[in-house]
């Protein structure tokens, strides 16, 4: 009620200012001023005071009669002025300011020429979870890393309360089959349809000194600044099979860190102290993959970073964790997977060094809790790391990078192969390590178009030896508003 009665007051100081104008305007004025006072929204000391300040000002002089025409540009001025008010372009797309409610949009598209060639579809080139493309040479015009997105988010604040709804919707511009969601295998065919991945819907609500809560379902904690500092997040990287894209690539994915993933999430990150921020949040529990679970507590995530620049030299800095318990149901004995990673960026003037590094057990490679236990239920090693170098001149931006991942086979699997797999756990094909080299260059065209061009040398080796290697050219742009 008190903010309600300032508005009015507001709106009642207003018009006695319209008031002004002349003696019509004016016995406006005193009406209103009576009819609040009679609706209990003015008390009488209220109406006593205002009315006395209305009549204590001077009359106005005589103001000649504007022209039509006059009349016509000052209330074109007048709506455009009121409308500069409410709408604004805001740092980072669009925003839109109704009253205490601030409305954003921001997005991105993107879109490439890729010319993949792989190596040859022959029994040495099997390599199970390898991400070298395998296969004959293929073109597309595909996404990159990251498809399409529009984020909307409805911000204001409330009690003393910052608090937020956030959407994002990830559209991709390949055909996709559909089958098992939005980032299904690429079908290239006539009449097919894109996938809209809905990523993000969550809420938060945070004050400075407290911090800020996210309930719903964002990008992940461990592993997410592994990503978001890739400069193949950009672009196209490894393709992850180009003869029929998805909406999506891999870009550094598997081959030097593990997919952060968008996942369900109650997540606190504090406030910043001297640099130092952390978050700390309660996952919805995933199932490893191939195997059949239903978990009873929940997985954990968390992160600590380090920001600080100075004039020409800057740092950011993190280190994060994963654990969750897997209850089995499938006669395997459950398990905990749990990984540590940690990385820097240096920058000074227009260059940059990023080093990244990770280490877990029963966590798998590429996404979480992909091939994380052998056919016994015993936790697999994984690591990998990722060097990562650029440098701008003007709008020119050059850039290059090396990576690999990681996975060792458990006890049970290298006494199995030293014995010839009679048990039949040793699988000779089963991926040892993914790498790859990636060359990078940018031009920023406008303040939102980026062109981009980019090589790319990946390889996958198995446990037996099979190998295989594929190169990747590509060419296109990615905006963002």
């Amino acid at each position: 009620m008190k903010a309600y009665r300032t508005r009015l007051k507001a709106a009642v100081a207003l018009a006695c200012l319209l008031g002004a104008a002349g003696p019509a305007l004016a016995d406006t004025t005193d009406d209103l001023l009576l009819a609040l006072k009679n609706k209990g929204i003015l008390s009488d000391a209220e109406y006593q005071q205002l009315l006395a300040r209305k009549q204590a000002e001077p009359a106005p002089a005589p103001v000649a009669a504007a022209s039509p025409q006059a009349e016509s540009a000052q209330q074109s001025a007048a709506g455009a002025l009121d409308m500069s008010h409410y709408v604004k372009m805001a740092d980072k797309g669009v925003g839109l300011q109704i009253g205490d409610v601030n409305l954003t949009f921001s997005g991105s598209v993107n879109g490439f020429y890729t010319h993949d060639s792989g190596a040859s579809a022959t029994a040495n080139h099997t390599v199970a979870g390898g991400l070298a493309s395998v296969g004959p040479k293929s073109s597309a015009v595909r996404n990159g890393l990251l498809p399409g997105f529009l984020k909307i988010e409805v911000t204001t604040q409330q009690a003393g309360w910052d608090v937020g709804a956030h959407f994002g919707f990830y559209p991709g511009i390949n055909s996709v089959t559909a089958v098992g969601g939005a980032n299904s295998a690429g079908n290239p065919v006539a009449l097919g349809t894109s996938g809209i991945d809905f990523r993000q819907t969550y809420l938060t609500f945070g004050r400075t000194n407290i911090g800020e809560f996210k309930i719903g379902r964002d990008i992940g904690l461990f592993g997410s600044d592994a990503i978001l500092n890739d400069i193949t997040l950009l672009s196209v990287g490894s393709t992850g099979g180009n003869a029929a894209p998805s909406n999506t690539s891999l870009g550094r994915i598997g081959i030097g860190y593990i997919y952060t993933d968008f996942q369900p999430q109650i997540t606190y990150t504090s406030p910043k102290f001297a640099g130092f921020q952390a978050s700390l949040g309660v996952f919805q529990p995933l199932v490893t993959i191939g195997r059949s679970e239903v978990n009873k507590n929940p997985g954990f995530q968390g992160k600590l970073t380090y920001d600080w620049k100075g004039d020409s030299f800057g740092v950011h800095a993190w280190a994060g964790g994963i654990t969750q318990k897997h209850n089995s149901t499938d006669l395997l004995p459950g398990y905990t997977g749990s990984a540590f990673d940690v990385g820097a960026k240096l920058t000074y003037g227009g260059a940059s060094l990023l080093g990244y590094f990770y280490d877990g057990k029963g966590v798998g490679t590429t996404g979480l809790f992909i091939l994380s236990t052998d056919a016994l239920g015993n936790r697999r090693k994984s690591n990998g790391y990722y060097i990562q170098g650029t440098y701008t001149i003007g709008k020119f931006t050059l850039g290059g990078s090396y990576g690999a991942s990681f996975l060792k086979m458990t006890g049970a699997e290298k006494a199995d192969r030293d014995a010839g797999a009679p048990a039949g756990l040793y699988d000779p094909t089963l991926l040892d390590r993914n790498s790859s080299w990636v060359g990078q260059g940018r031009y920023g065209l406008t303040p939102w178009v980026t062109l981009i061009g980019e090589y790319i040398n990946t390889k996958s080796k198995a446990q037996g030896g099979n190998h295989a290697t594929s190169d990747t050219v590509a060419a296109g742009a990615i905006l963002f508003f």
